[in-house]
């Protein structure tokens, strides 16, 4: 199996993005740009589809429900080596950027990205988060990030992201009303 293109040479695009509003403005505009494009919203769906026919290109979210998009690209890349795979993250670290290009992503890009910036990484003109080098982010954005992946572990429940993280729940409640910091 490999990743031919679509219907008479139109190149095919996977996008696999739990976020569903995400993933479906992502797909409108490959369409728009020519793409014959499939969606999966999790993991083993996204398989299931390559395995039907492997995509030209993939674009997958690193956090989904029930694999991450680390092992996701592992087993695209066993069914078809040639299949070029991008990384999103709203969670973005250093050590998974260079993970991800470890096992053969072309880039690796924080969320929200847009379909202009992903065909930029794809074409190697995506800067430093495409080739896989992402800035380090500040201290008060790693924690952020932290909060936020604790908070979305528990489900949003506030009293038990604050117990996990050892803090008092009216801290936790103070940090989570602040903006997230820039980089």
């Amino acid at each position: 199996m490999t990743g031919s293109g679509g219907r008479e040479g139109t190149p095919t695009m996977l996008i696999v993005d739990d976020d569903e509003m995400l993933r479906e403005r992502l797909a409108r505009a490959f369409q728009e740009r020519g793409f014959e494009v499939t969606t999966a919203s999790r993991g083993s769906e996204a398989l299931a589809r390559v395995r039907e026919e492997t995509p030209e290109y993939a674009v997958l979210d690193l956090r989904m429900p029930d694999q991450n998009g680390l092992e996701v690209m592992k087993a695209i890349r066993a069914l078809d080596p040639a299949t070029r795979i991008l990384i999103l993250t709203g969670y973005g670290s250093i050590a998974t950027a260079v993970e991800a290009t470890r096992l053969g992503a072309v880039g690796y890009l924080p969320k929200p990205a847009d379909a202009d910036e992903i065909l930029a990484a794809f074409a190697g003109q995506g800067g430093a988060a495409a080739a896989g080098h992402v800035e380090t982010p500040s201290l008060a954005r790693t924690e952020w990030e932290h909060i936020q992946r604790v908070l979305a572990d528990c489900g949003g429940n506030v009293s038990e992201a604050a117990r996990r993280l050892g803090i008092h729940r009216r801290s936790l409640q103070r940090k989570l009303q602040k903006y997230p910091p820039t980089r």
